[in-house]
């Protein structure tokens, strides 16, 4: 993922590249999960930023160097710039070479899909989960609660499934696991290639 800077000391809201994704994730629950909820956090991160010592940097070092509400608010951009730029109305397949990678690290595509969707389902509250390369190559999964990213535990992210309730409850209500079945269907693996 190319790094994310600021503009004239702002971050700026990324442009949504679509309206809707189908029946998978509606209008509606787009215009208050991109409309309300990233602008809050990009509003909050900006106010936060002025004397902080971070002003300048991409939003991937202010991610990994700050602390407390600045942190939450710089992490929850980066979570939801990678997660709203993965999906699209037309995704790319999946690589031969990332299936065959994935298959090295996990058995097959199917059981990292499996123990993906296990993953999101099982965190307890809200966070993310997600799929990153660590220092050694290896594709793991992890999970992180609210506005944690594995930047911040030496990996690099590649792929994230949004577990806050504001990411499904209108399309899902509190069916979380059936969410997160579904998502498969638009994730451009064109996008999450390109992120190594």
């Amino acid at each position: 993922m190319k790094e994310i800077m600021p503009v004239n000391g702002q971050f700026e809201m990324m442009a949504l590249p679509y309206s809707e994704l189908g029946a998978i994730i509606s209008a509606e629950t787009l215009s208050f999960h991109y409309g309300k909820h990233l602008k809050a956090y990009v509003d909050n991160m900006n106010k936060a930023l002025p004397g902080s010592g971070l002003e300048n940097m991409s939003l991937q070092e202010v991610v990994c160097m700050a602390e407390g509400g600045l942190l939450n608010n710089a992490g929850q951009v980066l979570n939801h710039t990678m997660y709203f730029e993965q999906f699209s109305n037309t995704p790319m397949a999946m690589s031969e070479g990332f299936a065959a990678r994935l298959s090295k690290d996990f058995g097959s595509v199917e059981a990292f899909m499996k123990e993906f969707e296990q993953k999101g389902a099982t965190l307890f509250g809200s966070g993310w989960v997600w799929l990153s390369e660590d220092k050694d190559g290896k594709l793991v999964i992890t999970q992180h609660a609210n506005a944690d990213n594995p930047l911040r535990h030496g990996l690099k992210p590649l792929l994230t499934f949004d577990v806050w309730e504001h990411a499904y409850y209108l399309d899902y209500q509190n069916r979380r696991a059936d969410y997160l079945a579904v998502l498969w269907q638009v994730v451009d693996w064109q996008e999450v290639e390109n992120r190594l």
